[in-house]
């Protein structure tokens, strides 16, 4: 069975007084999920406006992650299935 989808994300940057906040928005033609991530430069850290960005849109697409997961493990609750046994623990029993 072949399934193609395309899915179109949006990468919104915006930078204030050492603060640099992002928006990720995907589209998956039935669903838009936004995500949201901040990053603060520290007062005494060199100003590199790339290093905000990272971790801002790092925090953004994270967020969504998490809810893409939250969602998918929500449709797998609503099929039925069940989910495999937790692993052991692994190391010296107490």
């Amino acid at each position: 069975m072949s399934h193609t989808l395309e899915w179109k994300t949006r990468l919104y940057l915006f930078e204030e007084e050492g603060t640099t906040k992002a928006r990720a928005v995907v589209d998956t033609g039935t669903t838009v999920l936004t995500g949201r991530g901040t990053a603060r430069r520290n007062p005494a850290d060199p100003e590199v406006p790339e290093i905000g960005d990272e971790l801002a849109a790092g925090r953004a697409l994270q967020d969504v992650g998490r809810q893409l997961m939250d969602i998918a493990e929500r449709d797998v609750r609503g099929t039925g299935a069940t989910r495999p046994d937790p692993r052991p623990a692994v190391g010296w029993s107490t």
